[in-house]
């Protein structure tokens, strides 16, 4: 059995730097950091750890990195993305001074993909399905992004697709209800480990609280474990997180996006 200290270590020896960017269109190094750009002009900073930096030193890194997607005209949301367990003295700060804003604070969460496949009693005329096809897809990101920001992105569709297109392993699932998405999630399995994501669970108002997330989340868990997939991961919501420690995950940090738009 893994202990929470374990599984810590799990995450910033394999679910850091590298294992966060697949689909990455570029990635630069600056000291510690990373500095990437995805597809629907979304940059990305991550690391790590900031490799011992004091607090000048992190100023100076976050200079460089809003210098560096500042000269990226096409760039125009960048994601800082912090750990509440890193050593980073004066990061918030800093950031703060360069503009950007946080976000929610999510829970990071880890465990045995085992503890989430059970099967899961579905309300009545809800039905689970993967989907692939573009129209499928667009459906899917458009009810997230209600759910998340109540506003519907192209960027996130065009993103998602672009990942699609990848055949790098990354699953969509949905719930429909006559032929309405009410619930989705991504499976992303980790290259070169034996851990998979369950990232972006969102369901309508309406439909929560009556098994929907945990059936998709169970479904993704199965897939995983047909794939020889041990463990997943998941940065969670104060909604989700209750569900998934119920299930066998354990919370073994924070993490909070601080985001810089428009002009970088």
């Amino acid at each position: 059995m893994l202990t929470p200290a374990d599984l810590l270590a799990v995450y910033d020896d394999q679910l850091r730097t590298d294992a966060e960017t697949p689909g990455a269109l570029s990635v630069v190094r600056h000291g510690p950091l990373r500095l990437v750009t995805f597809p629907g002009a979304r940059g990305f900073v991550t690391y790590r750890d900031l490799d011992g930096a004091d607090e000048a030193g992190v100023r100076d890194l976050v200079r460089g990195a809003v210098e560096h997607f500042g000269a990226l005209p096409e760039i125009t949301h960048v994601e800082w993305k912090t750990r509440g367990h890193d050593q980073a003295p004066g990061l918030q700060d800093a950031l703060l001074a360069h503009g950007f804003t946080p976000g929610e604070e999510e829970t990071v969460m880890l465990g045995e993909a085992s503890g989430l496949a059970g099967d899961v009693a579905l309300p009545a005329g809800v039905t689970l399905r993967r989907v692939t096809a573009e129209a499928d897809v667009r459906a899917m990101t458009a009810m997230q992004d209600e759910v998340f920001d109540g506003v519907v992105s192209e960027r996130g569709a065009a993103s998602v697709l672009a990942r699609l297109a990848l055949d790098d392993g990354m699953e969509l699932w949905v719930a429909e209800h006559d032929g309405v998405v009410v619930g989705a999630g991504r499976l992303e399995p980790v290259t070169g480990t034996d851990v998979t994501g369950v990232w972006g669970g969102a369901v309508r108002e309406g439909w929560r609280g009556r098994g929907v997330y945990r059936a998709l989340t169970a479904v993704r868990a199965r897939s995983a474990l047909d794939a020889g997939l041990r463990l997943v991961h998941s940065d969670s919501t104060p909604m989700s997180r209750p569900i998934l420690e119920r299930l066998g995950l354990v919370a073994v940090t924070t993490t909070t996006p601080y985001v810089l738009t428009a002009e970088v």
